[in-house]
């Protein structure tokens, strides 16, 4: 149940985009279109669970026990930039086909504040889920939120995307065209998320 809990909570009540506002440069700078959302969306989703689980255990086993903990940014970014790097020249090897779909995004992500703000909640924040006692998350749990993390990011991303699609495709006023209704839009968006606040 608690698992549940925490995949509900990451994808609708706290979205990462429409309720913590982090990844905001990417969402509304490759949402022109449903095609780039949905192939920038896949490789946050792997980057940001990828980054979470070896970000959790280099706090755990290397940071905490020697007390480094005011290291945790700067290893962090370290630590992302360095996975983006090599999950690149792997896909470059391994899948020429899905680097060549996910190769434009890959540079994007190592600056998207969104995998470094989900790594630092895991091992930062106490989480209460269903009326339980605040407690950080185990690597099971931790690995499940940032899944459902950038899963959350990836449907408000395409979500975004189909809207502004078929806002380009509207007569819109002058004075709104382009970033101006973009975030009226997301303002919406937002709102409509806020909705699901009450079920967690």
């Amino acid at each position: 149940m608690e698992y549940f809990l925490i995949i509900v909570s990451a994808i609708f009540v706290n979205n990462i985009l429409l309720a913590q506002f982090l990844g905001i440069c990417p969402f509304l700078g490759v949402s022109n279109k449903l095609s780039t959302a949905t192939g920038m969306s896949g490789a946050v989703c792997f980057v940001i669970t990828l980054a979470t689980v070896v970000t959790y255990l280099l706090n755990q086993y290397l940071l905490v026990p020697f007390g480094l903990e005011f290291l945790q940014t700067i290893s962090f970014i370290l630590v992302i930039a360095a996975l983006v790097q090599m999950v690149e020249i792997v896909l470059k090897k391994i899948s020429p086909s899905l680097y060549q779909a996910l190769g434009i995004f890959l540079p994007l992500i190592t600056t998207n504040c969104a995998v470094l703000g989900v790594a630092i909640t895991v091992v930062t924040k106490d989480f209460a889920f269903g009326g339980a006692a605040p407690h950080m998350l185990n690597l099971g749990q931790a690995t499940v939120y940032a899944f459902a993390t950038s899963l959350g990011y990836g449907l408000a991303m395409c979500l975004f995307a189909g809207l502004r699609e078929h806002l380009a495709g509207n007569d819109v006023p002058k004075a709104f065209k382009g970033l101006p209704i973009a975030l009226i839009t997301v303002g919406i968006m937002a709102m409509a998320f806020l909705g699901f606040s009450g079920i967690v």
